[in-house]
């Protein structure tokens, strides 16, 4: 057991150092590779064969999933057609470790006789990839992290750091925000909570209002059948105050023997949170965390019109 540990605590080092490593080549190359991908007008394709091509993948969905156009294609089938993917638009990110992967090299005389622009990802800076390219991005490793030196490990890491980085310099650049993140991913649970307004979520039916005036037994009864678990005090259809079961308990146990002739004005809480029905339900998520609280008042145009609880958006 203490063997395997010490492996994993090895292999940790060695690709963490290799990402060390990363920072320390970094150089204007990369800035101008991230400038040349921004002002693109069509798509940023990647291509990698083997190991490289897996990473190359999940950099192309990254990027595509963060407000830059791109796509994965694999060396050996554009050598078979899929060259027509690509369009004089578009930019090509070629990754190799060695820089000299036989299927990668036979595409670019096709990329770079349509004047296709080519950034290179690559360990080796003398290489015939590097040579070939606009711009390199040195991704160099000291050391694989696989005990035999022989699979793809560190280097790998390195490459998906360095795709990241560029995903996360534009993102920057491109003022990316959470609503466009939202946009393209509306199936997952975060997508779904991005887009998701307070309205869409809020009980707006049968809400248990009181008046400062309603008494201690009218009080149970309405935050009973709210089935809420609070009440929304209005005075005048202006909102006042809010009493939550916590609020109920408390009055009752404030005295040696507890009272039973309170009204909901004695007991509730002054100027509770309030939030617009179009705020988004993260907003409102937000705003009951920082302030320990489970449920909001929902109001438009002044008006209350509902109230929306953390499990609810929790739920989304």
């Amino acid at each position: 057991m203490k063997e395997t540990l010490k492996i994993a605590k090895e292999v940790f080092e060695i690709e963490a150092e290799a990402i060390r490593n990363l920072s320390e080549n970094l150089d204007h190359n990369f800035s101008k590779a991230v400038k040349l991908i921004l002002n693109i007008k069509g798509r940023c394709i990647i291509s990698g064969m083997g190991k490289s091509g897996h990473i190359g993948a999940k950099i192309a969905a990254t990027l595509a999933s963060t407000g830059t156009p791109s796509f994965f294609m694999h060396p050996g089938e554009a050598l078979h057609g899929d060259l027509g993917m690509i369009t004089s638009d578009d930019i090509l990110i070629a990754i190799s470790n060695s820089g000299e992967t036989e299927e990668l090299l036979k595409i670019i005389p096709a990329v770079k006789r349509r004047q296709i622009p080519l950034i290179a990802m690559s360990g080796n800076a003398k290489s015939t990839l590097a040579k070939q390219a606009e711009i390199f991005l040195n991704i160099a490793i000291k050391k694989e992290a696989c005990p035999l030196q022989l699979a793809p490990m560190s280097s790998t890491t390195a490459t998906l750091v360095m795709g990241d980085a560029i995903a996360a310099a534009l993102m920057k650049a491109r003022k990316f925000q959470p609503d466009d993140f939202a946009l393209f991913h509306p199936g997952g649970s975060l997508g779904r909570k991005l887009l998701t307004k307070v309205k869409d979520l809020m009980v707006s039916k049968k809400l248990p209002i009181v008046n400062p005036e309603t008494e201690f037994n009218e009080l149970v009864d309405v935050m009973t059948s709210g089935k809420l678990g609070l009440c929304i005090v209005l005075e005048n259809d202006r909102l006042v105050g809010i009493i939550t079961d916590g609020d109920l308990r408390r009055a009752l146990k404030a005295n040696a023997k507890p009272r039973f002739d309170f009204k909901a004005k004695e007991i509730m809480s002054h100027n509770p949170k309030i939030i617009d029905q179009e705020a988004m339900a993260t907003e409102a998520e937000q705003l009951m965390l920082k302030h320990k609280i489970k449920e909001i008042v929902v109001g438009k145009n002044g008006k209350v019109v509902g109230i929306i609880q953390l499990y609810a958006i929790g739920n989304v």
